[in-house]
């Protein structure tokens, strides 16, 4: 049997006014509340509440069948709560129909694992809480920020209390073997679903490329796609095709004109129709797995972002590496000083996205970045954010 694990990521970073040395000690704020709500109103149109409509169609149209998988960073669900509250009601309304498994993550969507572990399990857990809090749910699959894994983030994700864990089918990690299978984290303590990065990227990033061999993708097209999988296994044992993307997809990266939506309100038919095919959430591979998986070894971070599907989105020049030590250098001494009343605003400066605009890589890799970002150039990205931690030092005196 294969199962078809969809997972869709939502989150929105807080940008930075365009914040200049001359504004430190101001106290005018450095987020840009404006262009924040923009960005949530827009993307709460164009994505958000079609694309949930969407899925409950589909739930309901499926009666259970059809199941799905949300990661929801707390920096974006307070976005919501801020700027546009009709959308947190429609994601606690899918998550009321039952069909729907949430994913717990860092609540600010930061890289503080490898940086600072003890500030990493405390935004897991102030996560975990919110989903709690805001849907009831307490999560059992944990995806870390941009899907980065290493071997040492089984040792703490496990001791949460999390069962599941996600992670990138690279082949530099796979060599020989299949992301259609699920492994087991280096010290068996967790089961792991790989992301099938080739289809996932067929959806979140060719679907409307015409000069892609593949264009136009149906959801027939698709749905064979998924089937002739099987292929590869022999015996009985189940295949998880794990198709991992941001929710954005719909209606944002790729327009409405697209056919985006319509594509998907089709799919379930088409992979229901193959008779050997059915939707699962992660968690599910728990009771699905029938066969003894493999451990398997992360040596080195391994992530879903640009073709090198490492760290250099994050971490490659030394802006970005200035930048991140100087945060958490800085995060640690408010901490020590018991200054409760800057860590919300620094924890929202460790968000990933930061770092990501500060990237200086050239070709698509650098295209997709400078896509993304709200600023005129990585330099001028980095020193925003300089700026914007000198401000908060000044504040912590």
């Amino acid at each position: 049997m294969i199962h078809v694990v969809f997972y869709f990521q939502v989150h929105q970073p807080l940008r930075l006014r365009h914040f200049s040395v001359l504004d430190v000690g101001s106290n005018r704020g450095i987020f840009d509340e404006n262009l924040n709500r923009a960005v949530i109103r827009k993307v709460g149109d164009k994505c958000y509440l079609p694309a949930n409509r969407l899925m409950k169609e589909l739930i309901e149209r499926y009666e259970g069948r059809f199941k799905i998988a949300y990661s929801i960073t707390g920096v974006v669900i307070e976005q919501f709560k801020n700027y546009y509250p009709e959308v947190l009601e429609s994601f606690k309304d899918l998550v009321r129909t039952g069909c729907v498994e949430l994913l717990g993550e860092t609540y600010y969507h930061s890289l503080a694992f490898g940086h600072d572990n003890e500030e990493f399990v405390e935004q897991v857990r102030m996560h975990r809480k919110l989903m709690y809090d805001e849907f009831g749910y307490t999560p059992l699959v944990f995806r870390n920020t941009e899907l980065i894994y290493q071997d040492r983030l089984a040792d703490i994700v496990s001791d949460e209390g999390f069962k599941v864990i996600l992670a990138e089918g690279t082949e530099k990690i796979l060599d020989w073997r299949s992301p259609l299978y699920a492994y087991t984290t280096y010290n068996r303590k967790l089961l792991m679903l790989l992301k099938y990065y080739t289809l996932s990227d067929d959806i979140a990033f060719r679907f409307s490329d015409r000069s892609w061999p593949g264009f136009p993708l149906t959801a027939d097209k698709f749905a064979d796609w998924i089937g002739n999988l099987g292929l590869v296994e022999k015996g009985t044992r189940n295949l998880f095709v794990n198709l991992f993307m941001d929710y954005e997809t719909f209606g944002e990266h790729q327009w409405k004109e697209t056919g985006i939506f319509d594509f998907m309100r089709h799919l379930p038919e088409k992979i229901f129709s193959k008779g050997n095919i059915a939707f699962a959430w992660p968690s599910d591979a728990l009771d699905i797995v029938n066969y003894q998986p493999e451990s398997i070894s992360f040596p080195y971070p391994v992530s879903w972002a640009d073709t090198e599907r490492d760290l250099s989105a994050w971490l490659d020049n030394d802006l970005q590496y200035n930048a991140i030590e100087t945060l958490y250098d800085l995060l640690r001494e408010i901490k020590q000083k018991g200054r409760h009343d800057l860590l919300d605003c620094a924890r929202k400066l460790s968000t990933s996205d930061h770092f990501y605009y500060m990237c200086t890589k050239y070709f698509q890799d650098g295209d997709v970045h400078k896509y993304f970002s709200p600023y005129q150039s990585p330099e001028h990205a980095y020193m925003f954010y300089m700026n914007a931690l000198a401000d908060l030092s000044e504040q912590l005196g």
